[in-house]
């Protein structure tokens, strides 16, 4: 029942995935979110920079960017600005070392460190808010539902559900997806973008890493084999991915959560669309239009003020009325 049929319509010109998620990112602009930055100390000594724009609301939503973003991302300020315009507080929060700052701790982030998001959580909840809802990008999509998975019956009772949006929700085969030449572009500017956190980390903490050879690196598996897996304790890539993918947490859901993951992303592999689970999970609601790219889903008139992203995850969370 919850395998949805989409509305969504693209615009003529980004009828190609690749065109679709790089057009937001060149034309995109949303000035009026201004946030006010609020710091969270970790039990484990670290620290998360969460980033409020609140208006006097009740009810809030918490946002989680994509791999090697942070809260000023256009698209998470497009959601911010949605939310806001309802009636709802919103927290964009950064993770590990992605918020202008490094972070203290030799750990970095990851696409199953859900420990992160259920400190910011829980930190939002004992804000007095009525209502909490979830929204997350890419790996941060993946972070919310895994998370809310893991909660299962035990999911706080002021958490109403989560948006997921253009979600690697298989994190294996999406690495094999980005590895084909058409994403080399893609993997370029990530792996290039990550090399400056280790580096950062290797003056941080001498002898602990090194970037020797870093440049023969071409992939997801080489890096997750070099560097996420042993920085964050798993035993390799495989490993990392079997642990840290929403996937094997979807069947666990119990509260109502939105997979929006566009056909033609060119991010995601077919394991990233959970048909079968979708048909009869009364809590997994799969949307996946025929396009969208990765995190675009703009309006359907390139001009259009709010994207369908913004839209969808208003209404999915019974948020569009304020």
């Amino acid at each position: 029942m919850p395998l949805l049929e989409s509305s969504y319509q693209a615009p003529l010109l980004l009828r190609n995935g690749h065109a679709h998620t790089v057009y937001p990112h060149l034309k995109r602009s949303v000035p009026e979110v201004a946030y006010a930055r609020e710091r969270l100390e970790l039990a484990d000594g670290d620290f998360l920079d969460l980033d409020w724009s609140r208006v006097g609301s009740a009810k809030c939503v918490v946002l989680s960017h994509g791999l090697e973003g942070s809260s000023q991302g256009v698209y998470v300020r497009g959601m911010v600005r949605a939310f806001n315009r309802r009636g709802w507080d919103a927290v964009a929060w950064n993770f590990r070392g992605c918020s202008g700052e490094v972070n203290r701790n030799f750990r970095l982030y990851h696409s199953g460190a859900t420990d992160d998001l259920d400190a910011v959580v829980r930190a939002v909840g004992q804000g007095g808010y009525g209502r909490i809802v979830l929204v997350g990008f890419s790996l941060g999509g993946n972070l919310t539902l895994k998370w809310l998975g893991e909660q299962g019956a035990a999911t706080p009772a002021w958490l109403a559900g989560g948006v997921a949006i253009s979600v690697p929700c298989d994190l294996r085969a999406s690495a094999e997806i980005m590895a084909r030449p058409f994403n080399q572009p893609y993997m370029a500017r990530f792996l290039g973008d990550l090399r400056e956190k280790v580096r950062r980390k290797m003056v941080q903490f001498p002898g602990r890493l090194n970037d020797d050879g870093y440049d023969a690196i071409r992939s997801f598996r080489e890096f997750d084999d070099r560097y996420t897996a042993p920085i964050h304790g798993f035993r390799d890539a495989e490993d990392y991915w079997a642990k840290s993918s929403s996937r094997f947490y979807l069947d666990a859901l119990r509260v109502p959560a939105l997979l929006l993951n566009a056909q033609d992303d060119p991010f995601l592999a077919p394991e990233c669309f959970p048909r079968e689970l979708a048909t009869v999970s009364p809590w997994l609601h799969l949307e996946a239009p025929e396009r969208g790219g990765h995190v675009g889903f703009v309006g359907s008139g390139l001009r259009d003020d709010e994207y369908y992203s913004e839209r969808r995850a208003l209404e999915f969370l019974g948020a569009a009325q304020g």
